[in-house]
């Protein structure tokens, strides 16, 4: 037996990990992962999702072979028929109807291998489309958004000061099972016990999490309400007068954003959010007394339509304590592979936010970051514009809105490709099925250390020979551009379609990742984690804030949203992390797609503990299991997502995006429940 260290890269965690690998004559056998308690971060944590690895890698119905469908059919081809075909396809297709006819999907799957990522948007790039989506429309465009209209620069990307923070709060956010998120913490709950043994942590969620059972206050909010809580704590701290220098020189607009929290006094949100207003008062009063502070969201928040304004007040939270890059309170990631502190001057962003053109059959939806919403994709296939899409790793009917409307378009696509390593109800209807290496097969490095808790990289070998026809995915979309007509990566790394890649292929990909990082990628190689310094402050936040002109506490199309709040419905649909599954992946591990549901509701609606029970909207039903529990509150019900049998994307709108983003509304659905008939 052998032993390779690595690191699991199943969410932007990426913990520490120890993999025993048994060589025999008939192929290697991946025994075992655990924690690497020599790991300088994670320190031997893993969770049951890292320990499965061995099951997903020899899960006994991972593809293997290309396949292509022929008659109706999927079968067996070699790399060579396969791309052959799809480049061709694609080709017809760009030169009928251009390349915007040609969908890009980056999926989670291959949203965690770093050459594979960049591989596919240098395609992307290449072919010249515009239509790229991406899961940021899914769950998360409320971070960039607030960044760009109140720091003017999308690419701040700010987290709590865990070395230093004493009071901390979490709104729509369980890091316990979740691990953050895009905060990334291996070890949440051990970090979480040490911040609340020095200080304070309060949890604002419409359920006990996890994560509220160690805080020293819960707030529980009727869903989609979060927002009247932190705007009523901005209220009560400009009304006791915030600090002269921070509205002096680090601020503008604190006027307009006294006016736009003015109507949250402490009745009118107690009444707004059903909490008690005892409760505001402790969370208030231990605010005042607690100097700086952060707060971080979860996607309760961001995937709601409240997700932009709540963003914008936990900010203003932020600044009106002085705790924007200050220790104790929050800092901005500098990025490892790429150096912020580097550039000359970071752009600025009008006041009005960064936007492009979006996709003809949905003019509103304009175009975040780059991409087009997920939410236009069936639309834009329904109206012809979109004919192929290459689906990278990306379980689209348990990810994008509307499942129905979708599922109905892909059967409309000239081409459906799918790069995966397992058979999904997406790869059932693909056109070209290529099977790409997991994740302990392929050298990788840490592609999204901006969601760091520190500035570090990670390095990992492959821990095992891929098995099958498997191929990295990098290749994979390396080879459809140069038969696209694209020279995406040297001759000599590919190698040729029938022979051997290089052996060190995956890694001359890194290298090029990393080409502009702190360190020297062979150096990281040898020490498998490199750490740089941490500023803070961070003299290139404070140098850009300089430029801005300080924060912008009430960006005017945020303030024209919280007026536009309106109060929720009696029952809403909230969404869970669970411990056992992420998203879409790691279904088989035995956790299950239950409902949870407060004992009123429940009596209600007239469901016991333990039976079926149907989730119902305009849309669509899901059904599982109820389970009662007090530690939901009323007028809240919650079903994970990423089930194929229990999907709540059958009740998620395609036509309800926020204006601003186009994100599709995942939290705080209006929803009403019977016994299952």
């Amino acid at each position: 037996m052998r032993t390779v260290r690595s690191f699991c890269r199943v969410c932007q965690s990426v913990c520490g990990i120890l993999v025993d690998v048994h060589d025999d004559p008939a192929g290697e056998r991946v025994l075992r992962v655990r924690g690497d308690r020599d790991h300088p971060v994670s320190a031997g944590y893993t969770c049951p999702k890292g320990r499965a690895l061995p099951q997903l890698h020899h899960h006994p119905d991972r593809l293997e072979h290309p396949q292509l469908r022929v008659d109706g059919t999927l079968r067996d081809f070699g790399w060579e028929a396969c791309l052959d075909d799809l480049a061709a396809r694609l080709r017809t297709i760009i030169d009928s109807h251009g390349p915007q006819a040609v969908g890009i999907f980056l999926g989670s799957g291959i949203g965690m291998d770093a050459a594979g990522y960049r591989m596919a948007e240098a395609l992307q790039t290449a072919i010249a489309t515009p239509a790229k989506f991406t899961p940021l429309t899914i769950d998360g465009t409320a971070k960039p958004l607030v960044a760009d209209l109140m720091g003017g620069f999308m690419g701040l990307s700010c987290r709590a000061d865990h070395d230093g923070v004493d009071f901390l709060i979490y709104v729509g956010s369980n890091p316990v099972v979740s691990h953050g998120h895009a905060l990334a913490m291996p070890n949440a709950t051990g970090t979480i016990r040490e911040i609340a043994r020095r200080g304070q942590v309060w949890v604002i969620d419409p359920r006990h999490t996890e994560t509220a059972r160690l805080a020293t206050g819960h707030l529980a909010p009727r869903p989609g309400t979060d927002y009247a809580v932190l705007a009523y704590l901005v209220r009560e701290l400009l009304v006791a007068g915030a600090d002269r220098d921070i509205m002096e020189h680090r601020a503008v607009d604190a006027e307009r954003l006294a006016a736009a929290v003015e109507p949250f006094t402490c009745a009118h949100t107690a009444a707004l959010a059903d909490v008690d207003p005892a409760a505001l008062i402790r969370l208030r009063d231990a605010v005042r007394g607690a100097g700086r502070l952060a707060v971080e969201t979860g996607t309760g928040v961001t995937m709601a339509r409240s997700a932009n304004v709540t963003q914008w007040l936990a900010w203003a939270l932020m600044i009106l304590t002085d705790s924007m890059n200050r220790p104790g309170g929050a800092w901005f990631h500098p990025g490892y592979a790429y150096q912020l502190e580097s550039f000359p001057a970071l752009p600025i962003s009008p006041p009005e936010g960064t936007f492009g053109p979006g996709p003809r059959s949905r003019p509103e939806a304009r175009s975040f970051l780059g991409e087009w919403p997920c939410a236009a994709l069936a639309d834009e296939i329904d109206a012809g514009n979109i004919r192929a899409l290459v689906n990278l790793g990306g379980g689209l009917l348990t990810a994008f809105p509307n499942a129905a409307a979708l599922r109905s378009a892909l059967d409309r696509l000239d081409v459906l490709a799918t790069l995966e390593i397992l058979p999904t109800e997406i790869t059932a209807v693909s056109t070209h099925v290529l099977p790409a290496k997991d994740q302990l097969e392929r050298a990788d490095v840490t592609l999204w250390d901006i969601l760091s808790t520190n500035v570090s990289a990670q390095y990992t070998p492959a821990v095992v020979a891929p098995a099958g026809e498997r191929r990295s995915a990098w290749w994979v979309l390396a080879e459809l551009g140069r038969r696209l007509g694209h020279d995406l990566c040297d001759r000599d790394i590919a190698g040729d379609i029938g022979g051997e890649v290089a052996p060190d292929a995956d890694d001359a990909m890194l290298a090029r990742v990393m080409c502009r990082a702190r360190g020297e990628f062979a150096d990281l190689v040898v020490a498998g984690y490199q750490e740089a310094p941490r500023e803070l402050p961070a003299a290139w936040v404070e140098a850009h804030l300089d430029r801005l002109g300080g924060w912008r506490m009430a960006p005017q199309a945020l303030v024209d949203q919280l007026a536009a709040m309106s109060s929720p419905e009696p029952l809403m649909l909230v969404p869970r992390r669970q411990r056992r599954h992420l998203n879409s992946q790691l279904t088989f591990l035995g956790d299950r797609a239950e409902i949870l549901l407060h004992p009123d509701d429940a009596a209600t609606a007239g469901i016991g503990d333990g039976q079926p029970a149907t989730v119902r909207n305009r849309l669509g039903t899901v059904t599982g299991i109820a389970r009662l529990t007090t530690e939901i509150r009323p007028g809240a019900v919650s079903v994970p997502h990423g089930y194929p049998g229990a999907n709540v994307n059958l009740l998620t709108d395609d036509a309800d995006i926020d204006p601003l983003t186009g994100m599709t509304r995942y939290s705080g659905l209006p929803v009403s429940i019977a016994p299952a008939q």
